[in-house]
């Protein structure tokens, strides 16, 4: 197990610099001029504070001279420093990643267990009427934008009840401590972790269930039957135990997919994650901060997935390791 932790690493940080390298050349393929945008915002326009800029934050310098450079910080984890915010890359991210980790591991831990639960339900009674419900409910979930889900929760249950926040991750001037603190955390994050969540139960849902019906058909499930095992313990131990396996790939995929998800979704609920801080340094044309969102994102997709892989054994011993 040792052995193909270490060699997945060595793979993983390969192809995080390939994603580094791919990145930096099309950040840098993308129209606009971060000096030149900077040099407008400040009033002045000519081609001397324009070309001070540009020297003052490397921008002059041979693309291959300013990717070597990057690389190298990389390496040491230093991501640079944003011309934009005046502050370390570094700092930005490691200020945003745990609003964002919240959402996103709220919105996964949502995801599976609804997905999971109802794909079980729909498979256990299929041809009914509660299967139809759960397979229709799951088909409108996939079928609507996320954006849209988000703005009409806001409308229901911000605007009409009442009952939750609308935008923000705590209650700005409240000054909450301890148990008042978490509580009023959960309820900003009910919303859009949900939102996020209920896109991806769908998935699990027809996933589990399409699974669910096909273990049921195979011939050691006849014989647990023949055995005389009760419906439930076949259901639980044979059934959805074998299920599960592709269930728990398509959640490992999804688990680097939910970043994307949260970019839409913190821009509308405001929630200062990554994502929002993303799409904020996409406008500003800020190359450093974007690249840097880009780094961690990638490395999180990457450790994601070998998650997942050491997840496979616990869901089925049978499975060994192989780099």
């Amino acid at each position: 197990m040792l052995s193909f932790i270490a060699q997945r690493i060595v793979k993983g940080v390969i192809v995080l610099l390939a994603i580094i390298v791919l990145n930096f050349f099309l950040i840098r393929l993308a129209p606009g001029d971060p000096a030149i945008v900077m040099a407008g915002e400040a009033g002045a326009s000519d081609k001397v504070f324009v070309a001070q800029l540009r020297e003052k934050f490397g921008l002059d310098k041979p693309l291959p001279e300013q990717l070597f450079v990057y690389v190298k910080g990389v390496l040491t984890f230093d991501l640079g420093f944003s011309f934009r915010q005046q502050a370390p890359v570094s700092k930005l991210i490691l200020d945003r990643l745990p609003a964002t980790l919240l959402l996103t591991l709220t919105a996964f831990v949502i995801s599976l267990v609804l997905g999971i639960l109802f794909g079980v339900l729909a498979a256990r009674f299929a041809g009914t009427f509660l299967d139809t419900a759960i397979t229709v409910a799951a088909l409108v979930f996939y079928a609507t934008p996320l954006f849209w889900i988000a703005l009409m929760a806001i409308l229901v249950f911000s605007v009409w009840f009442d009952w939750l926040p609308s935008f923000g991750y705590e209650t700005v001037g409240a000054n909450y401590t301890g148990l008042a603190h978490v509580l009023d955390v959960g309820a900003h994050l009910v919303m859009p972790a949900a939102t996020i969540g209920l896109f991806f139960m769908a998935t699990y849902t027809r996933m589990t269930r399409a699974s669910m019906l096909e273990v049921q058909r195979l011939d050691f499930v006849k014989t647990a039957r023949a055995k005389g095992l009760r419906d439930g313990v076949i259901q639980r131990r044979h059934v959805l135990r074998n299920a599960l396996l592709p269930v728990v790939t398509l959640a490992g995929v999804h688990s680097g997919t939910l970043i994307g998800g949260a970019v839409l979704t913190e821009t509308v609920f405001a929630w200062p994650g990554i994502g929002r801080l993303m799409y904020e340094a996409l406008l500003q044309r800020d190359y450093n901060l974007l690249l840097g969102v880009f780094v961690v994102c990638s490395a999180m997709v990457l450790i994601f997935n070998l998650i997942t892989d050491l997840v496979y054994r616990l869901v089925d011993p049978r499975i060994e390791f192989a780099a």
